[in-house]
């Protein structure tokens, strides 16, 4: 029998850096939030594990033996053949492997001690839920935000890869204060993320018609927040015309 679980796209609706700690890692306040599209991770019993990768975006994660949804079907000591339909672009600010890997444990019931495990974003990707995180951002609690879910969204991606350990890596360590209210916030990734790859200043200036405009996690994708779908659409019209390389996705948050 073959069951079926959507890795649902991950958004840091803000992210405040608050400290660097001595092992390297970064103390985070964050509102995470989940569109209702994602990747689609399939399964059916098998004598061995494997995993085949298809979609749009196979082609960035050709050659990887050890990816996390592996990881997550090892702890769990699976043996099944899993297929990963990659609809979302890769290393790009969207969960991206935690929500793999979380959609893996929500099929066959793995735990947040294992979710905890194979990374910090996992807990928060196995609830995809609106949810605040502190910590290394695996301290959370699922928060009601009124207004956000079905709220339009559009995802915009420039096609360029980034390294969420370069982006954390050329913080510049100053505290700009706690996360209070979201919509106030803002993504202290941002400035580092542009340094490395300019490109995203673009991105955020082409949604600048929306009614919050970030960059999610550690980029390179940003969001646009719509208050109706006609103006998110007539957004993501103008930008896939004038920005054909870009990938660019209308969706809406759960």
């Amino acid at each position: 029998m073959t069951r079926g679980e959507t890795a649902y796209a991950k958004l840091n609706l803000a992210l405040h850096v608050r400290a660097r700690e001595a092992d390297g890692y970064h103390r985070i306040e964050t509102i995470f939030a989940f569109c209702e599209e994602g990747d689609i991770l399939t399964a059916r019993p098998a004598e061995e594990l494997t995993l085949e990768v298809t979609g749009p975006f196979a082609g960035r994660l050709a050659g990887e033996t050890d990816n996390l949804v592996l990881k997550a079907a090892r702890a769990l000591g699976l043996s099944a053949a899993l297929t990963l339909d990659k609809r979302l672009p890769v290393a790009a600010g969207l969960g991206g492997g935690s929500a793999d890997a979380a959609a893996l444990l929500r099929l066959y019931g793995g735990g947040e001690a294992v979710a905890r495990a194979l990374g910090a974003d996992v807990p928060a990707c196995l609830l995809s839920r609106t949810t605040r995180g502190e910590g290394r951002g695996d301290d959370i609690e699922p928060v009601e935000i009124e207004g956000l879910s079905g709220a339009p969204i559009l995802l915009v991606n420039p096609g360029v890869p980034l390294s969420t350990g370069a982006v954390f890596s050329a913080w510049d360590g100053n505290d700009r204060g706690p996360l209070e209210r979201w919509e106030e916030g803002r993504n202290d990734l941002e400035a580092p993320a542009i340094a490395l790859v300019p490109i995203i200043a673009d991105v955020l200036g082409a949604l600048g018609d929306a009614r919050i405009a970030r960059m999610s996690g550690s980029g390179a994708t940003c969001f646009g927040l719509y208050d109706d779908e006609g103006a998110r659409n007539s957004a993501a019209k103008r930008i896939a015309a004038g920005r054909p390389g870009w990938w660019v996705s209308q969706t809406r948050l759960k």
